[in-house]
Protein backbone atom coordinates (compact mmCIF):
# COMPACT_ATOMS: atom_id res chain seq x y z
CA UNK A 1 0.00 0.00 0.00
CA UNK A 2 2.87 2.15 0.22
CA UNK A 3 3.28 3.55 -3.44
CA UNK A 4 -1.09 3.60 -3.04
CA UNK A 5 -0.26 6.19 -0.43
CA UNK A 6 2.09 8.52 -2.45
CA UNK A 7 -0.16 8.62 -5.31
CA UNK A 8 -3.56 9.21 -3.62
CA UNK A 9 -1.86 12.38 -1.91
CA UNK A 10 -0.34 13.51 -4.79
CA UNK A 11 -3.33 13.08 -7.01
CA UNK A 12 -6.15 14.81 -5.07
CA UNK A 13 -4.78 17.43 -2.74
CA UNK A 14 -2.45 20.84 -2.96
CA UNK A 15 -3.11 22.79 0.46
CA UNK A 16 -2.56 26.65 1.31
CA UNK A 17 0.04 26.72 3.85
CA UNK A 18 0.20 29.84 5.79
CA UNK A 19 4.58 30.12 5.41
CA UNK A 20 6.44 30.02 8.32
CA UNK A 21 8.11 33.64 7.91
CA UNK A 22 10.13 33.73 11.13
CA UNK A 23 11.13 31.00 13.24
CA UNK A 24 12.75 30.68 16.26
CA UNK A 25 13.42 27.02 18.11
CA UNK A 26 15.06 26.93 22.01
CA UNK A 27 16.01 23.02 22.38
CA UNK A 28 16.40 21.62 25.72
CA UNK A 29 18.38 18.75 26.82
CA UNK A 30 15.90 16.78 28.07
CA UNK A 31 13.94 15.92 24.71
CA UNK A 32 11.61 18.70 24.11
CA UNK A 33 11.80 22.20 22.63
CA UNK A 34 10.07 25.96 22.50
CA UNK A 35 9.32 26.40 19.13
CA UNK A 36 8.47 30.54 18.00
CA UNK A 37 6.39 30.90 14.79
CA UNK A 38 5.60 34.18 13.03
CA UNK A 39 2.95 33.62 10.62
CA UNK A 40 1.07 36.63 8.32
CA UNK A 41 -3.02 35.90 8.70
CA UNK A 42 -5.57 37.64 6.91
CA UNK A 43 -8.41 37.94 9.66
CA UNK A 44 -12.04 39.30 9.26
CA UNK A 45 -13.41 41.23 12.01
CA UNK A 46 -15.60 39.15 14.15
CA UNK A 47 -15.22 35.57 14.32
CA UNK A 48 -13.14 33.84 12.46
CA UNK A 49 -11.78 29.97 11.80
CA UNK A 50 -7.95 29.23 10.90
CA UNK A 51 -6.40 26.17 10.26
CA UNK A 52 -2.75 26.46 11.52
CA UNK A 53 -0.87 23.91 9.80
CA UNK A 54 2.76 22.67 9.63
CA UNK A 55 3.20 22.29 13.78
CA UNK A 56 4.76 19.40 15.37
CA UNK A 57 3.12 16.21 15.49
CA UNK A 58 4.54 15.65 19.34
CA UNK A 59 3.15 18.98 19.91
CA UNK A 60 1.64 19.85 23.33
CA UNK A 61 -1.14 21.78 22.43
CA UNK A 62 -1.90 22.99 26.32
CA UNK A 63 1.51 24.98 25.66
CA UNK A 64 -0.01 26.74 22.80
CA UNK A 65 0.22 30.57 23.31
CA UNK A 66 -0.95 33.02 20.49
CA UNK A 67 -0.62 36.44 20.15
CA UNK A 68 -1.11 39.26 17.18
CA UNK A 69 1.95 41.33 17.25
CA UNK A 70 0.29 43.74 14.73
CA UNK A 71 -3.12 44.11 17.56
CA UNK A 72 -2.02 42.55 20.46
CA UNK A 73 -5.95 43.45 22.32
CA UNK A 74 -7.87 43.00 19.37
CA UNK A 75 -7.58 39.29 18.61
CA UNK A 76 -7.63 36.09 20.90
CA UNK A 77 -8.36 32.36 20.46
CA UNK A 78 -11.84 31.12 22.00
CA UNK A 79 -11.43 27.56 20.99
CA UNK A 80 -8.92 25.29 20.08
CA UNK A 81 -8.82 22.15 18.59
CA UNK A 82 -5.59 19.86 17.99
CA UNK A 83 -6.36 17.43 14.81
CA UNK A 84 -4.06 14.50 14.79
CA UNK A 85 -5.83 12.06 12.84
CA UNK A 86 -3.49 12.07 9.57
CA UNK A 87 -4.80 10.52 6.42
CA UNK A 88 -3.54 6.94 5.05
CA UNK A 89 -4.35 5.05 2.31
CA UNK A 90 -6.23 2.72 4.72
CA UNK A 91 -8.40 5.86 6.07
CA UNK A 92 -8.86 7.08 2.67
CA UNK A 93 -9.96 3.44 1.37
CA UNK A 94 -12.36 2.76 4.37
CA UNK A 95 -14.25 6.08 3.42
CA UNK A 96 -15.06 4.95 0.09
CA UNK A 97 -16.32 1.45 1.23
CA UNK A 98 -19.93 0.99 -0.69
CA UNK A 99 -19.23 4.26 -2.75
CA UNK A 100 -17.97 4.09 -6.10
CA UNK A 101 -14.15 4.35 -7.53
CA UNK A 102 -11.92 4.17 -10.60
CA UNK A 103 -8.89 2.41 -10.97
CA UNK A 104 -5.89 2.75 -13.73
CA UNK A 105 -3.64 -0.20 -13.60
CA UNK A 106 0.13 0.14 -14.48
CA UNK A 107 -0.99 -2.12 -18.07
CA UNK A 108 -3.36 0.59 -18.64
CA UNK A 109 -6.69 -1.42 -18.05
CA UNK A 110 -9.23 0.23 -15.90
CA UNK A 111 -11.46 -0.69 -13.04
CA UNK A 112 -14.55 1.35 -12.29
CA UNK A 113 -17.24 0.51 -9.49
CA UNK A 114 -18.57 0.18 -5.76
CA UNK A 115 -15.19 -0.73 -3.41
CA UNK A 116 -16.36 -3.73 -1.19
CA UNK A 117 -13.03 -4.27 0.57
CA UNK A 118 -9.32 -4.38 0.62
CA UNK A 119 -6.26 -5.65 2.54
CA UNK A 120 -2.59 -5.20 1.40
CA UNK A 121 -2.79 -7.51 -1.22
CA UNK A 122 -6.30 -6.68 -2.75
CA UNK A 123 -8.49 -4.41 -3.68
CA UNK A 124 -12.15 -5.70 -4.19
CA UNK A 125 -14.35 -3.63 -7.06
CA UNK A 126 -17.73 -4.98 -7.52
CA UNK A 127 -18.74 -3.96 -11.35
CA UNK A 128 -22.15 -2.82 -12.61
CA UNK A 129 -22.26 -6.17 -14.31
CA UNK A 130 -22.35 -7.86 -10.58
CA UNK A 131 -19.20 -9.26 -10.72
CA UNK A 132 -16.07 -8.78 -8.72
CA UNK A 133 -12.89 -7.69 -9.87
CA UNK A 134 -9.69 -8.01 -8.06
CA UNK A 135 -6.74 -5.34 -7.66
CA UNK A 136 -3.52 -5.83 -6.47
CA UNK A 137 -2.15 -2.71 -4.99
CA UNK A 138 1.55 -3.04 -6.30
CA UNK A 139 -0.11 -2.68 -9.54
CA UNK A 140 -2.28 0.80 -9.91
CA UNK A 141 -1.03 3.77 -11.61
CA UNK A 142 -4.34 5.86 -10.30
CA UNK A 143 -7.21 6.11 -8.54
CA UNK A 144 -10.17 8.70 -8.59
CA UNK A 145 -12.62 9.21 -6.21
CA UNK A 146 -15.67 11.33 -6.51
CA UNK A 147 -14.35 13.99 -3.87
CA UNK A 148 -12.63 14.63 -1.21
CA UNK A 149 -13.86 12.98 2.31
CA UNK A 150 -14.58 14.81 5.23
CA UNK A 151 -12.56 15.11 8.35
CA UNK A 152 -9.02 13.79 6.80
CA UNK A 153 -5.91 15.73 7.30
CA UNK A 154 -2.44 15.77 5.99
CA UNK A 155 -0.39 17.18 8.53
CA UNK A 156 -1.13 17.86 12.33
CA UNK A 157 -3.29 21.08 12.11
CA UNK A 158 -4.54 23.42 15.34
CA UNK A 159 -7.92 24.63 14.44
CA UNK A 160 -8.67 28.03 16.39
CA UNK A 161 -11.96 29.85 16.78
CA UNK A 162 -10.52 33.69 16.46
CA UNK A 163 -12.43 36.56 17.90
CA UNK A 164 -10.88 39.78 15.99
CA UNK A 165 -11.43 43.32 16.39
CA UNK A 166 -9.24 44.58 13.94
CA UNK A 167 -9.79 43.52 9.94
CA UNK A 168 -7.09 43.01 7.51
CA UNK A 169 -3.37 41.24 7.88
CA UNK A 170 -2.02 40.39 11.51
CA UNK A 171 1.66 39.50 12.15
CA UNK A 172 1.15 36.40 14.77
CA UNK A 173 3.38 34.36 16.75
CA UNK A 174 2.44 31.04 17.96
CA UNK A 175 4.61 29.45 20.78
CA UNK A 176 4.53 26.38 22.00
CA UNK A 177 6.46 23.09 23.54
CA UNK A 178 6.89 19.97 21.28
CA UNK A 179 8.74 16.35 22.82
CA UNK A 180 10.92 14.71 19.99
CA UNK A 181 13.80 17.97 19.72
CA UNK A 182 16.72 16.76 21.67
CA UNK A 183 20.30 17.68 21.98
CA UNK A 184 23.79 16.85 23.42
CA UNK A 185 27.45 17.86 23.74
CA UNK A 186 30.24 15.25 22.23
CA UNK A 187 33.97 16.38 22.63
CA UNK A 188 37.16 14.99 20.65
CA UNK A 189 40.58 15.72 22.42
CA UNK A 190 44.38 14.54 21.21
CA UNK A 191 46.77 14.40 23.88
CA UNK A 192 49.99 15.22 23.09
CA UNK A 193 53.09 12.75 22.84
CA UNK A 194 53.84 13.67 26.21
CA UNK A 195 50.23 13.71 28.11
CA UNK A 196 50.74 17.31 28.90
CA UNK A 197 48.55 19.02 26.84
CA UNK A 198 45.64 18.43 24.61
CA UNK A 199 43.34 20.06 22.44
CA UNK A 200 39.91 19.98 22.10
CA UNK A 201 36.75 20.27 19.76
CA UNK A 202 33.20 20.67 21.42
CA UNK A 203 30.16 19.74 19.06
CA UNK A 204 26.59 19.82 19.42
CA UNK A 205 24.23 17.21 18.00
CA UNK A 206 20.40 18.42 17.21
CA UNK A 207 18.08 15.91 16.86
CA UNK A 208 14.59 16.43 15.48
CA UNK A 209 11.83 13.60 15.60
CA UNK A 210 9.02 16.27 16.70
CA UNK A 211 7.52 15.78 13.30
CA UNK A 212 8.01 19.22 11.21
CA UNK A 213 11.09 20.98 10.25
CA UNK A 214 11.88 24.21 10.69
CA UNK A 215 13.91 26.86 8.21
CA UNK A 216 15.98 29.33 8.90
CA UNK A 217 15.57 29.38 12.34
CA UNK A 218 16.72 31.21 15.33
CA UNK A 219 18.50 28.59 17.03
CA UNK A 220 18.83 28.23 20.88
CA UNK A 221 20.38 25.62 23.32
CA UNK A 222 19.40 25.49 26.74
CA UNK A 223 21.83 23.26 29.24
CA UNK A 224 20.53 22.58 32.69
CA UNK A 225 17.86 20.59 34.36
CA UNK A 226 14.67 22.34 33.97
CA UNK A 227 11.86 21.14 36.39
CA UNK A 228 9.16 19.29 33.96
CA UNK A 229 5.91 18.16 35.91
CA UNK A 230 5.66 14.81 33.00
CA UNK A 231 9.21 13.59 32.87
CA UNK A 232 10.28 13.47 29.33
CA UNK A 233 12.00 10.24 27.42
CA UNK A 234 15.19 10.39 26.54
CA UNK A 235 15.73 10.81 23.01
CA UNK A 236 17.88 7.87 20.80
CA UNK A 237 20.87 9.96 19.25
CA UNK A 238 22.68 7.95 17.01
CA UNK A 239 26.22 10.63 16.45
CA UNK A 240 28.99 10.00 14.27
CA UNK A 241 31.77 12.33 15.50
CA UNK A 242 34.05 13.42 12.34
CA UNK A 243 37.92 13.87 13.48
CA UNK A 244 39.52 16.25 11.37
CA UNK A 245 42.40 18.69 11.16
CA UNK A 246 40.76 22.35 11.55
CA UNK A 247 42.19 25.76 11.94
CA UNK A 248 40.87 28.10 14.56
CA UNK A 249 37.69 29.71 13.39
CA UNK A 250 35.04 32.12 15.50
CA UNK A 251 32.62 30.78 17.81
CA UNK A 252 29.73 30.08 16.12
CA UNK A 253 27.65 30.04 19.62
CA UNK A 254 27.40 33.13 21.97
CA UNK A 255 27.06 31.43 25.76
CA UNK A 256 25.41 34.13 28.55
CA UNK A 257 23.91 32.75 31.61
CA UNK A 258 20.26 32.36 31.44
CA UNK A 259 18.19 31.71 34.99
CA UNK A 260 20.10 29.25 36.55
CA UNK A 261 20.84 27.91 33.18
CA UNK A 262 22.82 28.45 30.44
CA UNK A 263 22.18 29.53 27.26
CA UNK A 264 24.03 28.81 23.42
CA UNK A 265 23.00 31.06 20.87
CA UNK A 266 23.70 30.25 17.09
CA UNK A 267 25.04 33.59 15.73
CA UNK A 268 23.23 32.21 12.39
CA UNK A 269 20.03 31.27 11.20
CA UNK A 270 20.30 27.40 10.39
CA UNK A 271 17.67 24.67 9.16
CA UNK A 272 16.71 21.43 11.31
CA UNK A 273 14.70 18.76 8.80
CA UNK A 274 12.16 16.65 10.47
CA UNK A 275 13.74 13.34 11.18
CA UNK A 276 17.34 14.65 11.15
CA UNK A 277 20.70 15.15 13.54
CA UNK A 278 22.38 18.06 12.61
CA UNK A 279 26.00 18.67 13.85
CA UNK A 280 27.61 22.32 14.44
CA UNK A 281 30.76 23.39 15.99
CA UNK A 282 30.27 24.32 19.67
CA UNK A 283 34.18 25.22 20.96
CA UNK A 284 37.73 24.56 19.71
CA UNK A 285 41.25 25.04 21.69
CA UNK A 286 44.09 23.96 21.85
CA UNK A 287 47.71 23.61 24.18
CA UNK A 288 45.21 22.55 27.32
CA UNK A 289 47.22 21.94 30.08
CA UNK A 290 46.13 17.97 31.74
CA UNK A 291 47.49 16.25 34.17
CA UNK A 292 47.70 12.65 33.77
CA UNK A 293 47.08 11.00 37.36
CA UNK A 294 46.95 7.12 38.19
CA UNK A 295 44.40 6.06 41.12
CA UNK A 296 44.22 3.53 43.21
CA UNK A 297 41.27 2.84 45.14
CA UNK A 298 40.79 -1.33 45.64
CA UNK A 299 37.69 -0.89 48.27
CA UNK A 300 35.70 1.88 46.06
CA UNK A 301 35.64 -1.03 43.14
CA UNK A 302 32.30 -1.99 43.71
CA UNK A 303 30.60 0.94 44.94
CA UNK A 304 31.02 1.43 48.42
CA UNK A 305 29.23 -2.40 48.95
CA UNK A 306 31.02 -3.09 52.09
CA UNK A 307 29.64 -6.23 52.98
CA UNK A 308 32.07 -7.16 49.80
CA UNK A 309 34.90 -6.30 51.69
CA UNK A 310 34.72 -8.36 55.45
CA UNK A 311 36.89 -9.09 57.82
CA UNK A 312 37.49 -12.41 56.04
CA UNK A 313 38.80 -10.83 52.84
CA UNK A 314 42.85 -10.00 53.72
CA UNK A 315 44.17 -9.95 49.73
CA UNK A 316 42.81 -7.55 47.24
CA UNK A 317 44.07 -6.93 43.87
CA UNK A 318 43.08 -4.21 41.54
CA UNK A 319 43.72 -2.49 38.17
CA UNK A 320 45.14 1.01 38.99
CA UNK A 321 42.75 3.17 37.11
CA UNK A 322 44.64 6.11 34.73
CA UNK A 323 42.69 9.67 34.56
CA UNK A 324 43.49 13.05 32.99
CA UNK A 325 42.79 16.35 34.86
CA UNK A 326 41.96 19.80 33.30
CA UNK A 327 40.53 23.36 34.40
CA UNK A 328 38.19 25.25 32.30
CA UNK A 329 39.58 28.06 32.45
CA UNK A 330 40.84 31.16 30.18
CA UNK A 331 43.77 30.69 31.33
CA UNK A 332 43.90 27.10 29.62
CA UNK A 333 42.28 28.27 26.19
CA UNK A 334 38.78 27.76 28.06
CA UNK A 335 36.55 29.28 30.03
CA UNK A 336 33.11 28.80 28.96
CA UNK A 337 30.45 26.74 30.71
CA UNK A 338 30.48 23.50 29.16
CA UNK A 339 27.12 20.99 28.43
CA UNK A 340 27.15 17.69 29.67
CA UNK A 341 28.32 14.77 27.05
CA UNK A 342 30.72 12.61 26.00
CA UNK A 343 34.25 13.17 25.82
CA UNK A 344 36.55 10.74 23.45
CA UNK A 345 40.48 11.10 23.89
CA UNK A 346 42.60 10.26 21.11
CA UNK A 347 46.53 10.43 21.15
CA UNK A 348 48.90 9.82 18.06
CA UNK A 349 50.89 7.10 17.74
CA UNK A 350 55.09 6.93 16.26
CA UNK A 351 53.67 6.97 12.67
CA UNK A 352 51.41 10.06 13.54
CA UNK A 353 48.12 8.10 13.40
CA UNK A 354 45.31 9.05 16.04
CA UNK A 355 44.46 5.97 17.64
CA UNK A 356 41.31 5.97 20.68
CA UNK A 357 42.34 5.90 24.05
CA UNK A 358 39.38 6.41 26.22
CA UNK A 359 36.21 7.98 26.67
CA UNK A 360 34.27 9.28 29.42
CA UNK A 361 31.33 11.44 30.79
CA UNK A 362 31.03 15.13 31.97
CA UNK A 363 28.71 17.07 33.99
CA UNK A 364 27.53 20.38 33.22
CA UNK A 365 30.63 22.25 34.39
CA UNK A 366 31.23 26.16 34.79
CA UNK A 367 34.27 27.83 34.31
CA UNK A 368 37.13 27.76 36.24
CA UNK A 369 36.01 23.92 37.65
CA UNK A 370 38.57 20.81 37.32
CA UNK A 371 37.38 17.96 34.24
CA UNK A 372 38.27 14.38 35.33
CA UNK A 373 38.39 11.74 32.98
CA UNK A 374 38.71 8.04 33.88
CA UNK A 375 40.11 6.64 30.05
CA UNK A 376 40.64 3.10 31.43
CA UNK A 377 43.22 1.12 33.54
CA UNK A 378 46.97 0.95 33.52
CA UNK A 379 48.99 -2.14 31.85
CA UNK A 380 51.87 -1.40 33.43
CA UNK A 381 51.06 -0.47 37.11
CA UNK A 382 49.96 -3.10 39.66
CA UNK A 383 48.34 -2.60 42.72
CA UNK A 384 47.91 -5.18 45.79
CA UNK A 385 46.42 -4.74 49.22
CA UNK A 386 46.42 -6.89 52.14
CA UNK A 387 45.47 -6.82 55.62
CA UNK A 388 48.00 -7.73 58.03
CA UNK A 389 46.52 -7.92 60.96
CA UNK A 390 43.34 -7.24 62.93
CA UNK A 391 42.33 -6.79 66.43
CA UNK A 392 39.13 -6.19 68.47
CA UNK A 393 37.87 -5.23 71.99
CA UNK A 394 34.58 -4.23 73.54
CA UNK A 395 34.50 -0.71 72.06
CA UNK A 396 37.32 -0.87 69.79
CA UNK A 397 38.84 -2.35 66.80
CA UNK A 398 42.42 -2.30 65.13
CA UNK A 399 43.57 -2.98 61.59
CA UNK A 400 46.78 -2.94 59.54
CA UNK A 401 46.86 -2.98 55.88
CA UNK A 402 50.01 -3.07 53.48
CA UNK A 403 49.77 -1.79 49.72
CA UNK A 404 52.21 -2.96 47.18
CA UNK A 405 52.75 -0.83 44.10
CA UNK A 406 54.68 -1.64 41.36
CA UNK A 407 55.84 0.55 38.48
CA UNK A 408 56.83 -1.40 34.82
CA UNK A 409 56.55 1.55 32.88
CA UNK A 410 59.92 3.28 31.79
CA UNK A 411 59.17 6.68 33.77
CA UNK A 412 59.09 7.48 37.56
CA UNK A 413 54.95 7.82 37.73
CA UNK A 414 53.14 9.12 41.47
CA UNK A 415 50.30 7.14 41.84
CA UNK A 416 47.50 8.39 44.29
CA UNK A 417 46.32 5.77 46.94
CA UNK A 418 42.55 6.18 48.28
CA UNK A 419 41.60 4.57 51.34
CA UNK A 420 38.22 4.63 53.32
CA UNK A 421 38.06 4.34 57.06
CA UNK A 422 34.42 2.50 56.66
CA UNK A 423 34.23 0.62 60.11
CA UNK A 424 32.72 3.77 62.44
CA UNK A 425 32.53 7.45 62.65
CA UNK A 426 35.28 7.58 65.25
CA UNK A 427 38.88 6.32 63.75
CA UNK A 428 42.80 7.53 64.08
CA UNK A 429 45.71 6.55 62.09
CA UNK A 430 48.36 5.27 64.46
CA UNK A 431 50.89 4.09 62.64
CA UNK A 432 52.08 4.97 59.24
CA UNK A 433 54.70 4.67 55.98
CA UNK A 434 53.72 7.42 54.14
CA UNK A 435 51.68 11.13 55.04
CA UNK A 436 48.37 11.16 54.02
CA UNK A 437 45.44 13.97 53.21
CA UNK A 438 42.23 13.61 54.59
CA UNK A 439 39.42 13.90 52.04
CA UNK A 440 36.36 13.73 53.82
CA UNK A 441 35.33 12.25 56.96
CA UNK A 442 36.12 8.77 55.78
CA UNK A 443 38.56 9.07 53.33
CA UNK A 444 42.19 9.54 53.04
CA UNK A 445 44.69 9.83 50.22
CA UNK A 446 48.56 8.93 49.91
CA UNK A 447 50.61 10.35 47.28
CA UNK A 448 53.04 7.23 46.65
CA UNK A 449 56.15 7.82 44.16
CA UNK A 450 57.13 4.89 42.30
CA UNK A 451 60.22 4.55 40.30
CA UNK A 452 60.27 2.85 36.75
CA UNK A 453 60.89 -0.75 37.07
CA UNK A 454 60.67 -0.36 40.95
CA UNK A 455 58.08 -1.04 43.76
CA UNK A 456 56.76 0.88 46.70
CA UNK A 457 55.21 -0.03 50.08
CA UNK A 458 52.33 1.53 51.67
CA UNK A 459 51.53 0.43 54.93
CA UNK A 460 49.45 1.81 58.05
CA UNK A 461 47.25 1.13 61.01
CA UNK A 462 43.88 2.54 62.06
CA UNK A 463 42.23 2.01 64.93
CA UNK A 464 38.32 3.09 66.27
CA UNK A 465 36.56 3.29 68.96
CA UNK A 466 32.73 3.73 69.88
Amino acid sequence: MKNLVIFVFGFLFCFSVCAQENVELTVYNQNFALVKDQRSLDLKKGLNKVDFKDVASLIEPTSVHFVSLTAPDSCSILEQNYEYDLMSSEKLLSKYIDKNIKIITKDAKTYEGVLSSFDANNIIISGQDGLSMIVRPDNIAQISFDKTPEGLITKPTLVWEIENGKEGKHLTEVSYLTGGVNWLAEYVTVLDRDDKKVSLDGWVSITNNSGVGYKNAKLKLIAGDVKRVQPQAGAVIYNKMALREKDEAMPQFQEKAFFEYHMYTLQRKATLKNNQIKQISLLSANNIPVKKVFIYDPVDYYGWNWYRYDNNQTTKEQKIKVKIELTNSKQNNLGMPLPKGKVKVYKKDDDGSLQFIGEDQIDHTPKDETIKLYLGDAFDVVGERKKMNYRTGNDWAEESFEITLRNHKESDIEVNVIEHMWRYSNWKIINKSHEFTKKDAQTIEFKVPVVKDGEAKVTYTVRYWW
